[in-house]
């Protein structure tokens, strides 16, 4: 169960390195089989499912997979920067390592760094994110070494693709807080499914309801494209699924 505010003197729970910057060692995950089903469904079908839930803000537009075929889903281990100038902040400051060793395997790396134009993760990070079993990493910033992140098989989106290092120019501020990603509220434990059209965030609370609406969407689909292969025209497809 998450443990609000747990401080330093508690000891964290076996497997993640207590950092400072946390301001919680834990939190609510969903279990390894909701996820599954959420991996098997396609952003747009679960982008219809949230418009059916009254939840219109949750589609992350504007940040991307850097190479096609990337795609992950995981619960988000959240991480707030502040961006500066060359050389306002110190190298201790820029602690890539403290979000790895906080994350579990399957969680998705989920940086709010405000669109900077700087790099806040790279090819090293990449493959030790990786052999950690981290799910991969969503970025509302910069990355670079894209050849790197596809050599190591290590799914990335990120807002820019930039050669300029973070180093002396961020501050991770803090883990496992609510952060904000292109406009859209994100909590530590919400789930976010990305792939090659883009990303969403589904609430936690709700997850298997809008799992479960995804799902039905998913049926009629498949079924579209039955009718639409045995001769039926797309305006009737349209007239008889109306989620397609």
């Amino acid at each position: 169960m998450a443990r609000e505010g747990l401080k330093s003197e508690h000891t964290p729970p076996t497997g993640i390195i207590w950092s400072p910057l946390m301001s919680q060692t834990d939190f609510d995950r969903p279990s390894n089989e909701l996820t599954r089903r959420i991996a098997g469904l396609a952003t747009s079908t679960l982008a219809n499912a949230l418009d059916n839930t009254g939840l219109h803000n949750q589609v992350i537009a504007h940040i991307k997979a850097v190479s096609p075929g990337f795609r992950f889903a995981g619960p988000a281990l959240t991480v707030k920067e502040i961006a500066g100038a060359h050389g306002d902040y110190s190298s201790d400051d820029f602690a890539i390592g403290a979000m790895i060793d906080a994350a579990r395997a399957g969680d998705v790396i989920v940086v709010d760094a405000g669109g900077a134009q700087c790099s806040t993760w790279g090819g090293m990070a990449s493959l030790a994110a990786k052999l950690k079993g981290v799910a991969g990493l969503l970025v509302d910033g910069s990355v670079r070494d894209l050849e790197e992140m596809i050599e190591f098989d290590f799914p990335v989106f990120s807002r820019h693709m930039i050669p300029t290092t973070g180093r002396l120019r961020l501050r991770i501020e803090e883990i496992n807080v609510p952060v904000v990603i292109d406009g859209v509220n994100v909590g530590p434990g919400d789930i976010i499914c990305a792939d090659g059209t883009g990303a969403v965030s589904l609430p936690l609370g709700r997850a298997e309801e809008i799992t479960e609406l995804a799902e039905n969407l998913a049926r009629d689909d498949a079924a579209a494209i039955e009718d639409l292969r045995a001769g039926l025209t797309f305006t009737q497809a349209m007239a008889k699924y109306k989620g397609i």
